[in-house]
This record gives structure tokens, sequence and C-alpha cells, in this order.
């Protein structure tokens, strides 16, 4: 029985409802054993008694049978769901496992199902990814790679480079006879723009890959300008020290607050300023390494205190930052109006306050991160599938140069690269090993 897995796939913890999956040749005959009924109909919810392996009753669960092949992971399938709690699903995983069925390891699901054939690599990849999603958006782009978009897009492209594959082979081995003049022009065209369709995937992800992680925000300015006062104010409740005292926050401080429909990494940092102390310039340089991992800047001035030198040093900070989505708000706007705002009126300056709350400023960071998250681009969601069609753009390009000097052969080899690196998206030549590792990322019970 030791091929025939289980697992509770539902998160431990106090609940109304636990989910025990059980997946390989002997689950029906655990069912039988655990149920004590005599027929169990596929696809049907039988409401039974389950029994531990000395015979008395653990719980009444709802029981349903998945006949091979026609489950996810391709094999005999029974979930049990019983009711929620720290006890019960324990229980009857413990008398499953006693009848000499092993305990799944991390992933292993999915991974039956991949190999099984029921899933490719890429709807393997979305339904991970699905449970850890940052956004409703995130949620929308994972639903349809589940459905096999990017698996469409692999094997669409996949047929485009085997065409300029099956071209080139044609002229090696038929060099001599008659071949259409503008079968050359329609290779270098297909390459170009397979080549173009990758470049604008992989520029969506990266701008949106805050979808799926998380988009971190940076909160940049100078000492007492209300960042933490902020932080504080999204969170609700007083994460972070707020005092008069230039300097109190001295390193970064990272919290995740929901946003419209995203969850944010929100990051208050150090004030910035020259300081002879050396905890705060450690501060401030990790303030700086923020800054460069954020998807958002938001940089905060005091309306109560003049425009001086290290407002400069915060604009000239913004004013570097041109790959960086910036929001300049102006903190303390219940105040006497101090602050030169001609200084910051390229950034059309939010006025806010702490004691009025920042509902202007939060509104604008909703339309800033539904505008980053928009786009019908397919995206790639993980870095293996990015370094997979980058190598792809890469074989193609390397393809091209001795397809212009006549070197079919060595325009092959480079092209059958494209091909390999491409359909590892879906169906990977990798090793059982690099399988293992891929597949314990996932949550046990998956």
């Amino acid at each position: 029985m030791h091929n025939t897995i289980a697992a509770i796939a539902t998160a431990h913890g106090v609940s109304s409802i636990s989910i025990i999956r059980v997946s390989g040749e002997a689950a029906l005959q655990i069912a039988d054993k655990i149920s004590h009924k005599e027929k169990i109909i596929p696809r049907y919810a039988h409401l039974t008694p389950l029994y531990n392996s000395h015979n008395e009753l653990i719980d009444q669960a709802v029981m349903i049978y998945f006949k091979a092949p026609f489950s996810f992971t391709g094999e005999e399938i029974v979930e049990f769901q019983c009711h929620g709690g720290m006890i019960v699903a324990q229980e009857i995983l413990d008398t499953i496992l006693s009848y000499g069925v092993r305990l799944a390891q991390p992933g292993e699901f999915s991974k039956r199902a991949f190999l099984n054939g029921k899933i490719d690599l890429s709807e393997a990849e979305a339904i991970s990814k699905l449970i850890e999603a940052k956004s409703v958006d995130a949620a929308k782009i994972l639903a349809r790679q589940m459905k096999g978009e990017l698996k469409v897009f692999v094997e669409e492209s996949r047929e485009a480079l085997l065409r300029s594959l099956a071209y080139s082979e044609v002229m090696i081995d038929y060099a001599e006879e008659d071949i259409p003049e503008d079968i050359m022009e329609s290779i270098v065209k297909q390459l170009d723009g397979l080549s173009e369709q990758i470049t604008k995937i992989v520029d969506a992800s990266y701008r949106r890959r805050g979808l799926i992680e998380g988009f971190k925000v940076a909160i940049i300015g100078k000492p007492n300008v209300g960042k933490s006062s902020l932080l504080n104010a999204l969170l609700s409740y007083e994460r972070a020290i707020v005092s008069d005292i230039a300097g109190t926050t001295r390193d970064t401080i990272e919290e995740q607050v929901r946003i419209g429909s995203h969850i944010i990494r929100l990051v208050d940092t150090a004030g910035i300023r020259e300081s002879e102390d050396t905890i705060e310039k450690i501060g401030i340089e990790r303030s700086m390494n923020s800054v460069e991992d954020a998807d958002v800047i938001i940089a905060l001035f005091d309306a109560s205190r003049e425009f001086d030198d290290e407002d400069e040093k915060i604009v000239s900070i913004i004013d570097a930052l041109k790959e960086k989505h910036v929001i300049v708000a102006v903190n303390k706007s219940d105040l006497e109006m101090k602050l030169d705002l001609s200084k910051l009126e390229r950034y059309t300056p939010l006025e806010v306050s702490a004691k009025k709350g920042f509902v202007k400023l939060t509104a604008q960071m909703e339309i800033l991160l539904d505008s980053i998250g928009e786009g019908e681009e397919l995206m790639l969601i993980s870095a293996r599938q990015i370094e997979a069609v980058n190598r792809t753009r890469d074989a193609i390009a390397q393809a091209k140069e001795p397809l212009m000097r006549g070197e079919l052969e060595f325009f092959s080899y480079h092209l059958q690269e494209a091909v390999k690196a491409l359909s590892s998206i879906s169906k990977p030549f990798d090793n059982e090993e690099i399988l293992d590792k891929m597949f314990g990322e996932f949550c046990l019970g998956k």
C-alpha cells in the first residue's frame, strides 16, 4: 500500500470542515475499511460514520470516491470531509496510515497529477501560486493559467519554431532542389514575431509581479515627516513608535495591509538625512535598499516646515527613479503651510494629515495599483518560467546569425535549443530530482 498516499488537505486549526485526501490503488480499500460500507458509488457524497482500527467511532463525515482516471491525480482518490478541529482530522489520518498508507510529501498530489498527464507544469505552478495570490487580479490570471492559457501559448509558439526548423531541414536535405524564395523571409518573420511577443510577455510579467507576490510600497522622507504615523494609520494599530525625536525609526518596518483588492507589503523606512550615528546610518542605508526593491514609493513631506536640503535629497532620490511608481504626499496639511509646494508641483502632491486621515492617499494608491494590474497580456508567474522564455529568446537570436550566413546546420541546432527551452515551461525534460524540488514547495495536501 506504500504507493497510496494520504494527507490533510485543509489548514490545521479550528474550522467547520477538514478534508483528508487519499490517492492511489488502495484508496477504495481504505474507504471500505474505515466506513464499513459495502458499496461506494463514484462521485456520490456518502454521509457515513468513520471508524478507527479498533472499530471505535471517530466521526460522521461525507465521503466521496473519484474513480481513476477521472480524478485530480488520475489515480483512485477518496476524500473524507469531517468536522474541523485539531483532533478529528488527525485521528482519521492516523487510522488511514495505520493500514499501511504513506503520508504524502508536500506537493505530491499535484506531482502525481503532472506525471499522470492530468495537468502540465504551468497549470501545476498556477495551482500553487493561487493559494498565495495577493490580489483579485492575480487570482483571475492564475485561474486562466489553470485552464491552460500558458500551455496554449507554449504549444502555438513551439509549433511556429518547429515549422521554421522543418523549413531548414528541407533546405539542408534538398539543397539542389528548387526551394521557394520566400521561405527565408518567412522564417525570419516568424522568429522576429515570436521574439517580440516573448519580450512583451517578460516585460509585463516583471511589471505585474506584485499581483502575485504582493506589491512592495516604501514610505520615504526626512525624519519627523510622519512616515510612522502613516504606517500606523494604514494598519489601524500602533505598529511603529511615533515621537518628535528625529531618528526614532532606525530600521525598516515591514507589514502587510489590504488596499482595495490588493494585499501590499508596506515598508516604513528610517528618515533619510546626513547622520554620524552608526546605527542610524545603517538604517538609512536599508531605507535606500527598500527604495530599490519597492514597486511603489510614497515620498512624504512636512507642510509645517520650510523646504530644506533634506527635502531636496528626497526629491533627488525620486527624480532618479525612472522605472518606479511614485506618489508624493504633503503631511500635516492641517497646520500652517510653510513648505514651498512649487518644488513638488511636477509630482502633483496630495495634501494629507495624520489627524484628519489619509483617505486621499489610500484612494490614489488603489487607483495606481489597479492600473499596474490592468492588461490582458499573458503573464509568467515564476522565475523558472521567465528564465525559460528568456533562454528561448536568446536561442532564437543566436539562430538568426547562422541563418543569414546560410549555415543551416548551426541554425537548426540553436532552434532546437529554443524548442527545448520553451517546452520546459509545460513539459520539462528535467530529472526526477528537479521535479521533487519544484513540487516540494507546494502545500502539504496539494
